[in-house]
């Protein structure tokens, strides 16, 4: 049984998902600030973090900061629409995905599992069977899970991760949308290139020496994304 820390200063809120998330046979925390919610984690090591992004103690992108200092653990921010800025500073800051308000049970629950997977299969053996893979000015070794280009280190968070490696081991070939969404959030997302699409922005930000102008991360319109090297 998965647990999972969620953290948020509704308490009507907290009471929802609680409930919610012990039907579908997660084990649940619940904190009511970021003070509280690092302790937990502290404490109890979840497995995954729910983070709402707009809380009075303690903002949810410092305390994503703070938890990333901490923890592996995939954290998930709960954001409005109006929140845009706010989700890009929480990624950089260290979460792994987001879901917008208002959102279904069955969405939050696709993207913890997904989420888990994701975590699973980049720490399991299979991953280390290659070393270190390169692609033009791109070096990633593999069982460290540290990304360097042109020689200088790359902090990526672990959906970006996931999602260079598999360009990285696919980098003689298109990989189409469908795969590139599958590999960074489950099976359930392959329809949701909306997803795909920001997260290729933010891996162009950190890797490319011109983001408008990629020279890396080729886009083969209406397909997918390649690797130029």
């Amino acid at each position: 049984m998965a647990k999972v820390l969620v953290v948020d200063d509704d308490e009507i809120l907290l009471k929802l998902i609680n409930v919610s998330l012990n039907h579908h046979k997660f084990e649940v925390s619940l904190s009511r600030d970021g003070k509280e919610a690092i302790r937990t984690a502290y404490h109890e090591h979840p497995d995954a973090v729910i983070v709402d992004i707009m809380m009075r103690e303690m903002h949810g992108v410092e305390l994503c900061k703070r938890l990333r200092e901490m923890t592996d653990a995939p954290i998930i921010v709960l954001s409005s629409m109006s929140d845009e800025d706010l989700v890009i500073d929480a990624l950089e800051a260290g979460a792994d995905d987001y879901v917008t308000k208002p959102y279904s049970v069955a969405e939050l629950v696709a993207r913890i599992r997904a989420q888990l997977r994701n975590r699973a299969r980049s720490t399991n053996g299979s991953n280390k069977i290659e070393t270190v893979l390169t692609a033009g000015e791109i070096s990633i070794d593999v069982a460290r899970r540290r990304v360097t280009v042109r020689g200088e280190d790359i902090d990526l968070t672990p959906t970006e991760y996931t999602l260079l490696l598999c360009l990285v081991r696919n980098r003689d070939k298109v990989v189409d949308h469908r795969r590139l969404l599958s590999e960074g959030w489950g099976p359930e997302f392959v329809d949701q290139l909306e997803y795909l699409r920001l997260y290729v922005r933010y891996l162009r930000q950190k890797i490319e020496e011109t983001p408008a102008n990629p020279r890396i991360i080729k886009t083969e319109r209406g397909i997918g994304y390649y690797i130029a090297h």
